[in-house]
């Protein structure tokens, strides 16, 4: 037969910490881009992808511009002139590339 052993044990928490559920933690990862704008730098080093292939990938596709486009609704400024710059709502491109995980990479190995 398996022994067992109770044991009781203290663990001190360091004042600078403290202690959450889980789900308080997701919650509040999920807020942590409410508010938050990304530059094009910014979505890069999101998703560890260089410029042309997220312009060729992500953002040129019509299918997904119409969904990305600040002027049919979206959450993502396209330039259209010099000096522009592009400008993603951080939390919303973060739900897209999510949710469209398999379908961006399905448009970027049709264009091999």
């Amino acid at each position: 037969m398996s022994q067992q052993l109770n044991v009781n044990v203290l663990i001190p928490i360091p004042d600078d910490q403290v202690v959450i559920s889980k789900v308080e933690f997701q919650e509040l990862k999920k807020q942590e881009l409410t508010g938050v704008y990304w530059s094009m730098k910014d979505l890069e080093a999101r998703v560890k992808k260089k410029n042309d292939w997220i312009n060729k990938n992500i953002l040129l596709p019509t299918r997904f511009r119409k969904i990305l486009d600040y002027e049919t609704g979206g959450f993502v400024f396209y330039p259209q002139g010099k000096g522009q710059t592009w400008s993603f709502q951080a939390k919303k491109m973060a739900e897209f590339l999510d949710k469209n995980f398999s379908d961006i990479f399905i448009e970027s190995t049709k264009r091999k």
